[in-house]
């Protein structure tokens, strides 16, 4: 079936997103077609609004409209404890969780060789600066439980080997 340049197009973009196949790229592409313009409009917008007013945050590089994000900016958070995380979804979904009440760093990724992803690609340096310049007592590995994301953590654990500080790693599995 041929479809006209515009809606050629969208359904290209669509489906560059992750996890959205052709099939599922031409469903929302017709959603957004039946949709009624103010509806369609808005999602432009919100696309729009998040590209050009969301950053990193310049302490822990979690998403942020400010220079700083929530929860580095929340007084009350554990100033002591720093909980590792390899992407802003992790944690959204340990804040999500409610068990923990200190500071994020999150790394922008892991170290993969195999995808030429080394300790410079990610946030590792201001990490280690950070824990140089902090007061923390306790710092936890919250990287995901794959090959990857283990050689991280062991890098970070080596290269923080030198300050004072407990390193930890997040429980997983049934005990």
């Amino acid at each position: 079936m041929e479809f006209s340049q515009s809606v050629a197009d969208l359904i290209e973009h669509l489906g560059r997103l992750p996890g959205i196949g052709r099939k599922s790229a031409e469903r929302l592409a017709y959603h957004l077609l039946r949709a009624n313009k103010a509806e369609a409009l808005a999602l432009a917008d919100a696309i729009r609004s998040v590209r050009e007013n969301v950053h990193y945050c310049a302490v822990c590089f979690n998403l942020a409209e400010g220079r700083l994000c929530h929860i580095c900016s929340d007084p009350r958070r554990d100033q002591s404890l720093l909980c590792v995380v390899e992407q802003p979804r992790d944690l959204i979904a340990l804040e999500q969780a409610g068990a923990f009440r200190g500071l994020y760093h999150v790394l922008l990724g892991r170290i993969s060789p195999l995808e030429g992803v080394g300790p410079e690609q990610i946030t590792v340096a201001p990490l280690v600066e950070r824990v140089r310049r902090g007061n923390f007592v306790e710092v936890i590995m919250g990287t995901n439980p794959t090959v990857e994301g283990d050689g991280t953590a062991l890098y970070i654990s080596n290269q923080l080997a030198e300050f004072p500080v407990q390193i930890t790693r997040l429980a997983r599995g049934v005990t």
